[in-house]
């Protein structure tokens, strides 16, 4: 059987990227997004499985994945879902700081424990972060949401690695880029499948040794 890998958020976007990179290596593709029907067509063609109507922020659905999942090794496991909005001092909408966190910090930690039995020894855990996450890399302020959100995912990554070098599973924090995708209007510098394949080659180059890092999917390491 070819490695498994499960991305989230994976019908559109470096999601669909991914899911195209991955399936054209050969490996068999989990794809996992919450929205079906059109949204998902060419993911349809290219996942060996596609699950839909999971919203990672529900304690529910992620239950469901699990029992979907059940017996199935995962090679890696790909948390990729995520939210930017934009809030500026002045006028914070708290309810969308929440719901950045929920999507961007806290669904990544809860898919990433509800699938633990799922991955052995030799797996990989990549948590598609941002550079916006980055306390000293932070010189133009705002985005308060995204930002904290990012932050405290790679907060979770740094003890995911901490806490499963034991059990022989690698795990990073890797930032894609300033990608042409919907989430930044397709205002970026470069294409989901230049992400996408950066972030590839970092995955590849994943070992114990480094496990727990921040990387630009160019390679860069980048300050906490």
């Amino acid at each position: 059987m070819s490695a498994s890998v499960l991305i989230t958020g994976a019908n559109r976007g470096v999601g669909l990227a991914l899911a195209r990179h991955y399936h054209a290596a050969g490996r068999a593709v989990i794809g996992v997004c919450r929205s079906g029907g059109e949204e998902a067509a060419e993911l349809r063609d290219i996942a060996e499985t596609l699950i839909e109507g999971i919203d990672v922020t529900r304690e529910e659905d992620v239950a469901r994945l699990k029992q979907l999942l059940a017996g199935r090794r995962l090679d890696l496991l790909v948390n990729n879902a995520g939210l930017l909005q934009d809030e500026g001092l002045g006028e914070l909408d708290f309810d969308s700081i929440r719901t950045q966190m929920e999507i961007n910090a806290y669904a990544p930690l809860r898919v990433t424990e509800t699938l633990l039995g799922n991955l052995g020894e030799g797996a990989r855990i990549a948590n598609i972060t941002s550079r916006m996450g980055s306390i000293a890399d932070n010189d133009s302020g705002g985005r308060y949401g995204y930002r904290a959100s990012k932050a405290a995912l790679n907060a979770f990554g740094k003890s995911l690695a901490v806490d499963l070098k034991p059990r022989g599973i690698a795990v990073a924090q890797i930032h894609p880029g300033y990608v042409q995708t919907r989430m930044v209007k397709f205002g970026g510098m470069i294409s989901a499948e230049e992400a996408a394949a950066g972030i590839a080659r970092r995955i590849e180059a994943l070992t114990l040794e480094n496990s727990g890092g921040f990387w630009h999917s160019n390679g860069e390491v980048l300050p906490w």
